[in-house]
């Protein structure tokens, strides 16, 4: 299965060779379940962007310090693919940043939450009705946002939510699958972040979301099952 990876953003040049950029996680997360992938990227923040919808079988947006409601070209570009591949039923995931930016681009909406970040290792229930691939009611991620999306796009189907993000995942039809969590990332990737944003982020959420990477497990692994069945699922 070729699977196209469109990236908005760069991770910090001292962390690459570490953690590496972020289609190189998510290349890691999707391995490791399968054996039969292979990748390409469009560095959507370039401007790069596939010629048609069927250059790969199903399509990834990453997550970006981005807000998808900024003025940038980008952006609007990104969205007005997720749009064609939406009228063509054409497979994609979008993780965070991209989770928000194809409800947007929909007809959702997306906003800066008064409730402040969302950091750490975060717990979101599952509504199986709504995801039937799910193995249980409840799947924890890490997370780090601070934009939620406040709407759903029309026909969209909430799949994920808690207390802090009501809206943490949605789908549409069997051709559109988000999540606001981050099952590529590391633990120790989300520490990175963490301390490094601290004064934005605020201390004492930073202080709860440390040491949620100690009380919780991540289950990235367990998603990115979820998500190449829903890729390979005809």
């Amino acid at each position: 299965m070729h699977v196209g990876i469109l990236r908005t953003d760069t991770v910090r040049p001292e962390w690459v060779s570490t953690h590496g950029e972020y289609p190189d996680m998510f290349e890691r997360l999707l391995s490791e379940e399968a054996t039969d992938l292979r990748f390409t990227t469009w560095n959507v923040e370039i401007g790069e962007l596939p010629l048609t919808v069927e250059a790969a079988d199903a399509y990834l947006i990453t997550g970006s310090k981005s807000s998808v409601y900024d003025d940038k070209a980008w952006i609007r570009a990104l969205e007005e693919f997720v749009r064609a591949l939406h009228a063509n039923r054409h497979k994609l995931i979008g993780i965070c940043f991209g989770h928000q930016l194809v409800a947007q681009a929909l007809g959702g909406t997306v906003a800066k939450s008064p409730k402040g970040w969302g950091v750490g290792i975060n717990c979101y229930e599952i509504d199986r009705s709504a995801l039937d691939l799910a193995d249980g009611g409840e799947v924890c991620l890490i997370a780090s946002h601070q934009d939620q999306v406040v709407a759903l796009p029309p026909g969209a189907r909430q799949i994920a939510r808690n207390d802090h993000c009501e809206f943490a995942g949605m789908a549409i039809g069997d051709h559109i699958l988000t999540f606001q969590g981050h099952p590529e990332f590391t633990p120790a990737y989300s520490r990175e972040i963490m301390r490094f944003r601290r004064e934005m982020i605020g201390e004492s959420r930073v202080v709860d979301g440390l040491q949620s990477l100690e009380d919780r497990q991540h289950e990235g692994a367990r998603v990115a099952r979820w998500m190449l069945q829903f890729m390979r699922r005809q």
